[in-house]
């Protein structure tokens, strides 16, 4: 395992499918080089909402989570709420997103990017 990537035990996973897509777009030259970062930020119709973006930085409160070469990047603040979830990219008839199987959310929106913690 590389410097600086996250082995704890509440460690956040990544699914096969959003292995596969992140690798899509960095051959798609839309996320070359670069970490997908995950962060929890208040609003949304629950009162928290995923944010999803591609980031070539590490900043120094950032953890780095890895698997088959590709590497999820998550804020200490952010990793509270997401300790122990999956991170994973979904594809449905209404469209494809990356989304988070939370076990700490006491609930989700339809939507599935909006959450509350009891």
């Amino acid at each position: 395992m590389s410097e600086g990537v996250e082995t704890v035990a509440a460690a956040v996973t990544i699914s096969d499918s959003a292995v596969r897509r992140i690798r899509e777009l960095e051959a798609e030259g839309d996320a070359a080089g670069q970490m997908l970062r995950v962060a929890v930020d208040g609003g949304g119709c629950s009162g928290f909402q995923y944010s999803f973006d591609f980031d070539d930085s590490r900043n120094g409160d950032d953890t780095v989570f890895a698997r088959d070469g590709v590497r999820v990047v998550i804020d200490d603040m952010s990793l509270e709420f997401l300790a122990g979830s999956e991170i994973d990219y979904v594809e449905e008839l209404v469209g494809a997103y990356f989304t988070v199987r939370n076990p700490n959310a006491a609930s989700t929106c339809g939507c599935g990017v909006s959450f509350t913690v009891g």
